[in-house]
């Protein structure tokens, strides 16, 4: 279905849409703000995507046992030797 509606623009932002139109990235300026709104649907599904598996690995942590933590020294003990090995500080 179509929606028939009114869009305002600065200048910036319909001086942009004009070019890109003139230039035939797109069939019109109707197209082009079609085309946005659909990347900004996906950016948005894609971040909620990104956002639900950090908060899954954060809960996840969140259940790890203290026993099984790793002591911030052990783990960068590797580093810090590789570091003073190449006269780094």
């Amino acid at each position: 279905m179509t929606v028939k509606t009114t869009l305002s623009f600065t200048d910036r932002h319909h001086r942009f849409l004009i070019e890109k139109v003139s230039a035939g990235m797109f069939a019109s300026q109707s197209a082009m703000v079609a085309a946005a709104l659909e990347q900004m649907i996906q950016d948005e599904q894609e971040r909620e995507v990104a956002l639900d598996a950090l908060a899954d690995e954060i809960r996840s942590r969140l259940q790890t046992s203290p026993a099984d933590f790793i002591d911030v020294d052990d783990a960068f003990a590797r580093a810090r030797r590789r570091v003073s090995k190449s006269g780094r500080r």
